[in-house]
């Protein structure tokens, strides 16, 4: 497959990211299609037997298995790299896929890592529960505090680990900050950047060392897929996380990637609308409820931080109910409109209850220490106008008394 586009990587990188979403990364083959082509393949074939053993040594550009490299696949790497400003990306078969990937391939027993407590259910389970079993020592702290990440550091920290806006606390953690206190000791940062996407915070610019997706959330944003990335140097993404994904094959499907890659195509329109409708229903239902958890609204403890690193403050955001729990679940019955859902990113309004779905795996103690309160509702504001989501949103909360 020739790479028929006209366009060069100097030229691409030169794009804005909306253009780079909608073009960055394309090939073309000699029926120059339009679309991506979808390369539904294992395998591949070679036109001598020292041509298979140059590519196997590195020595020829082309295909070998698809646990290594496939054309749709490349693509999408090659798009969110562009749109990211990273030298280099490696497609995942989720997001989980790409937040153990990212980490595991750069420790090792004996080793130590310090994450931020605000956490999506599984990435805290990563860090305390996974690591550990294999000799990873870890460190949990408030990711708001900015002294408490230096504080944390020992002779063998690795990795420093967090997500902003954190999922379900919308925490916000001073990437420039954290990152430069990294960089400061040989620490390598990766960032979970799902909430966001390059086309609302782009955390390399600050920083960063890595950064890691979910690309099921906002990339997709429909609700189709599974899918998740990490990006870096080229350096880091050949030679350490590489060698861990040839060999653990934690690889994404042809047909996923190219579904990320039409899902690309509108992230940038999505991701802008989702925000502003976010705003606008935050602000509408913020003096019915306990408490707003939305970095985009001024009553945020972050929001000036926010505002400072995030182009927009993206479609997610939570509140409290003073009820706990079973005020919570007799609001989410209570909707019409809005989806009972834990997926995120998506085109439809969803909510969900973490406590009960996406921290359900973490311990009643751990939640406390997260600020997952038993009355904390997540949700997902879609592209629906806002109006009628606020409607629903308003009956429901009318209907459990408040």
């Amino acid at each position: 497959m020739k790479k028929t586009t006209g366009f060069d990587r100097n030229q691409t990188r030169q794009w804005h990211p909306a253009t780079q979403a909608v073009r960055g990364g394309t090939w073309r083959s000699e029926q120059g299609e339009t679309s991506e082509a979808l390369f539904l393949t294992s395998g591949y074939t070679y036109d001598s037997a020292e041509s298979v053993a140059a590519r196997f040594a590195g020595e020829e550009v082309g295909m070998t298995y698809s646990r290594l490299q496939n054309p749709t696949v490349a693509m999408l790497e090659e798009r969110i790299a562009l749109m990211e400003g990273a030298e280099a990306c490696r497609a995942q078969a989720s997001g989980m896929a790409a937040m153990t990937t990212a980490l595991l391939c750069q420790l090792s027993a004996g080793d130590h890592i310090v994450a931020a407590k605000a956490a999506f259910g599984s990435c805290r389970w990563l860090v305390e529960t996974l690591c550990p079993r294999f000799g990873i020592e870890s460190t949990v702290i408030d990711g708001r505090d900015n002294d408490a990440w230096e504080k944390a550091i020992r002779p063998n920290t690795k990795v420093f680990f967090f997500e902003t806006p954190a999922n379900p606390t919308l925490d916000i953690v001073d990437i420039r900050h954290v990152c430069a206190v990294a960089r400061a000791h040989g620490i390598t940062s990766v960032v979970d950047n799902a909430f966001a996407t390059a086309v609302l915070q782009r955390p390399l610019e600050y920083g960063a060392d890595v950064v890691a997706y979910s690309a099921t959330k906002l990339m997709d944003g429909q609700g189709r897929v599974l899918a998740g990335a990490v990006c870096g140097t080229e350096k880091f993404i050949n030679e350490v996380l590489l060698p861990f994904q040839r060999n653990t094959g934690p690889n994404l499907s042809p047909f996923n990637a190219w579904v990320v890659l039409k899902g690309l195509e509108t992230l940038d329109l999505r991701a802008r609308r989702q925000s502003d409708n976010a705003l606008a229903v935050g602000r509408a239902i913020e003096g019915r409820v306990a408490r707003m958890l939305h970095p985009g609204l001024p009553s945020h403890p972050q929001h000036d931080l926010a505002k400072g690193q995030m182009d927009a403050c993206g479609p997610i955001f939570s509140f409290i109910l003073d009820g706990g729990r079973p005020q919570a679940m007799a609001f989410l019955n209570a909707l019409e409109l809005v989806d009972i859902s834990n997926n995120i990113g998506d085109s439809r309004s969803l909510c969900c209850h973490p406590a009960s779905t996406t921290h359900y795996g973490v311990s009643a103690d751990a939640r406390a220490d997260m600020g997952v309160e038993e009355g904390m509702l997540r949700i997902n504001i879609g592209l629906e106008d806002p109006r009628d989501i606020i409607a629903d949103l308003e009956q429901a909360l009318t209907r459990v008394g408040l």
